[in-house]
């Protein structure tokens, strides 16, 4: 096999100073996690790289893995030559001979990470580019705009030699941010809202919140399914389902009509940083975006943020509805979103929410109610579950 290693570069990592080794420790273990299917693969950094000896493992099932982790900014498929002039030289023919059979042109692009090596970088573009000359009569150099770029990256223990770059997903790898508490919905946006906090380093819990019976166990199963996508990108993640039907029956019978869904809100809000506090979350994330629908008017969500002294991050507040589906889309998750299974905001939506809600009106509401004994109820009530990859609808094939 030519290309037996993965060489992985990282982008933001790099500007991080003195936390930068711990963050690449981090990236490390999330990408030996990513490949933990095939043992036989070892992991090393090297350099500001890290450094995929496959031993076998397919390259093409291995890389897909990796574009799934967060911090990577590209990968390549790489052919490992020893520190030695007429080694590089012959593995750069070798990989010319598989890429440039189709093509015309080419340029070689040399590094001398390792100072050690006899030759400098422009000193070993010319001699490599000179044997693939030699090998391939029928292609030419072209410096400005080739067909394909060879590689060379001279390191102390080998030379990488690899013809292209696939790119990453960037961000941080998860973890480094610490922990977020997701309310997630069956919705489009929550699940998007999630990966996005991924993409910045938080960990992630799950929570959500539903009326059974008068929310079926399909809709239930719809919310594990999106959570079991979202494990693809963070890993195993804690599911924790909150009952929120007694809350609903005192909000219906205490509240006005037009305050229903923000009171709703501020409730769900208060139980999911009860659970933060509980499992060392330092923020809950949602996926509101402004002025999407009546709840997320600035007002409604300046009321739902006085319900609690924890962080509320949004990750689409200024997102335009079609990006976010475009990325639930390309994330797998958009059509399980749109199956057609009540969640507990959608059923007892009120036919005209207030867009507009006073804080006073709010809290009027609630005084007419025991807040802290429902919220209490609900949280110590709560199921929860461990969610992975292969539980998408019993068969990870329907979704992924």
């Amino acid at each position: 096999m030519l290309y037996d290693h993965l060489l992985i570069r990282y982008g933001e990592l790099t500007t991080k100073g003195a936390n930068r080794a711990e963050m690449e420790q981090l990236l490390e273990r999330n990408v030996r996690r990513a490949l933990s299917a095939w043992p036989e693969v070892k992991v090393a950094r090297s350099q500001q790289r890290i450094v995929v000896q496959l031993n076998g493992a397919p390259v093409d099932a291995t890389l897909q893995k990796l574009q799934q982790v967060f911090g990577i900014s590209s990968i390549s498929p790489v052919a490992v030559a020893p520190l030695d002039l007429a080694a590089i030289q012959q593995t750069a023919v070798e990989v010319g001979k598989r890429e440039l059979m189709d093509k015309s042109t080419f340029k070689v692009e040399a590094r001398r990470g390792f100072k050690g090596f006899p030759l400098d970088s422009p000193a070993l573009q010319k001699a490599v580019g000179a044997a693939v000359l030699r090998a391939l009569p029928h292609i030419r150099v072209d410096v400005h705009r080739p067909e394909v770029v060879i590689e060379v990256d001279v390191r102390k223990s080998a030379a990488y030699v690899y013809p292209s770059r696939v790119p990453g997903l960037g961000g941080f790898p998860v973890g480094m941010s610490g922990k977020g508490l997701v309310l997630l919905s069956g919705g489009i946006d929550s699940p998007v809202a999630a990966w996005k906090a991924m993409k910045r380093g938080l960990e992630l819990e799950l929570v959500h919140f539903h009326s059974f019976p008068f929310t079926s166990e399909r809709a239930q199963q719809k919310v594990e399914d999106l959570a079991a996508v979202l494990t693809k990108w963070g890993g195993p993640m804690k599911l924790h389902l909150v009952s929120v039907t007694a809350i609903q029956a005192e909000i219906q019978r205490a509240a006005p009509e037009g305050l229903k869904t923000i009171l709703l809100r501020r409730m769900m809000v208060r139980a999911a940083a009860k659970i933060a506090e509980e499992v060392g979350a330092g923020a809950l994330v949602t996926g509101d975006s402004l002025g999407q629908v009546a709840s997320q008017t600035l007002a409604a969500l300046n009321a739902v943020d006085r319900a609690t002294d924890h962080t509320i991050l949004r990750p689409l507040i200024a997102e335009d509805k079609l990006e976010i589906i475009e990325l639930a889309k390309r994330m797998g998750t958009y059509d399980i979103s749109i199956l057609p299974f009540d969640d507990c905001c959608s059923l007892f939506a009120p036919k005209h929410p207030k867009t507009n809600p006073k804080l006073h009106d709010l809290e009027r509401a609630e005084a007419r109610m025991d807040v802290e004994h429902l919220i209490a109820d609900a949280v110590t009530s709560r199921e929860e579950k461990l969610v992975t990859a292969d539980e998408v609808f019993g068969a990870s094939a329907t979704y992924l």
